[in-house]
């Protein structure tokens, strides 16, 4: 049995409840998989942290909360921080490149770095960033395909802006595959 945990971290506004549903939608709807989710967030909502985990399996997942994260996505600086110590040697870290100050090498971890606001302002909003760094994502960690993403994406987007994210889930997603070629991933 194969059994993947992500916990997908930032702060509230920047869409990471909607990443770790359209990630466990195209799971289990698309890509023949298993997915659980459980999430949480501040009263505050908008503005403080924020996070959602995913647990993927072959197989029917009887525990819903993750124990051992083999994936983290931080697209703030206090995700990182509160999240990145769980990571185990070998676990991928994807962070917002321009958002996020390592505080330290991680020569253990595959480190990941994706200028998802930048390319979501390129692009015409930063509320696209979610969708950039979920292409991203889909292309360095192999855990889900882009065709079942883009799938899910109906019904937990809203229509009017379905094509701009698509773009933007290709945008990340292309860049994912430039870094997944180079050694390392560090560069932006």
């Amino acid at each position: 049995m194969s059994t993947t945990e992500i916990r997908f971290s930032g702060f509230g506004g920047q869409g990471i409840i909607r990443c770790a549903l359209i990630t466990g939608k195209a799971l289990a709807l698309y890509d023949d998989k298993f997915a659980t989710m459980t999430q949480s967030f501040g009263p505050e909502a908008r503005g403080s942290a924020c996070a959602a985990q995913l647990v993927v399996s072959d197989e029917r997942v009887l525990y819903p909360y993750i124990t051992h994260p083999g994936i983290l996505m931080a697209l703030s600086q206090e995700a990182y921080d509160k999240y990145y110590g769980e990571l185990p040697k070998g676990g991928i870290l994807i962070v917002e490149h321009e958002l996020v100050k390592l505080r330290s090498e991680h020569p253990d971890l595959r480190l990941m770095r994706v200028p998802a606001t930048r390319y979501a302002e390129e692009l015409g909003n930063r509320l696209f960033t979610n969708l950039v760094a979920l292409g991203f994502f889909t292309a360095v960690t192999g855990v889900v395909t882009a065709d079942a993403m883009k799938k899910a994406l109906p019904g937990l987007v809203p229509d009017r802006f379905l094509k701009i994210n698509i773009k933007a889930f290709d945008k990340g997603y292309e860049h994912g595959l430039k870094m997944s070629q180079n050694s390392g991933g560090e560069a932006s």
